[in-house]
């Protein structure tokens, strides 16, 4: 196992092995490309430690077919590793426009009560939430409460979140925040996404 050194030890009364094993919220924001792709790689290796996963997909089309949630899916259930479940939530894409997305609102709060119920119930221990910074951002969902949920959560569950323009309360309450920029995209040369690249 790689033995990476804390640049400072904080006088909080926990053991190096608690403090280790505390439950961590993740934050991939910004307006690169990468932040679902990079939490899906977190829960490959949540599955190979045999953790039982729960990825919610927020504001993305539900017919929208992931490369990701297949692959998982059948790893998942392969018995192998972890589990795998895999929740869809929306019918819009996550960069259209707020008002086109007005079915989305109430999909999302739906989404956010279920993670709430599996946080209580301590139903996984790795939580993907796949564009939820967006229903923070667009104000669907309390950005407050969504703090306070994940403060109060019971056991060792970490949780992923994944979406541009994550609120600043947020980013300020995580454990680990990665901002994903962009230097290059083929999209700025006029090409569309492709397969196996961008799904």
């Amino acid at each position: 196992m790689p033995q990476g050194q804390p640049s400072m030890v904080p006088e909080d009364g926990l053991t190096t092995r608690q403090r280790r094993n505390r439950p961590l919220v993740v934050v991939h924001t910004g307006i690169g490309k990468g932040k679902s792709t990079a939490a899906f790689g977190l829960a490959l290796r949540a599955w190979n430690q045999g953790w039982p996963i729960g990825v919610f997909q927020f504001v993305k089309s539900a017919k929208w077919k992931v490369g990701e949630e297949n692959a998982l899916k059948v790893l998942g259930a392969s018995g192998e590793g972890g589990s795998v479940d895999w929740h869809k939530m929306g019918e819009g894409w996550s960069w259209v426009q707020r008002d086109e997305q007005l079915d989305n609102e109430d999909k999302a709060r739906e989404g956010w009560e279920q993670v709430k119920r599996d946080l209580a119930a301590e139903t996984y221990k790795l939580y993907v939430l796949d564009e939820f910074a967006y229903p923070m951002h667009w104000g669907w969902v309390d950005t407050d409460e969504v703090i306070a949920v994940l403060r109060d959560r019971p056991g060792t569950q970490h949780v992923v979140i994944t979406g541009r323009n994550a609120p600043e309360k947020l980013v300020d309450f995580a454990d680990l925040v990665t901002d994903m920029s962009k230097v290059k995209h083929p999209m700025d040369a006029g090409q569309k996404g492709q397969r196996g690249i961008e799904w």
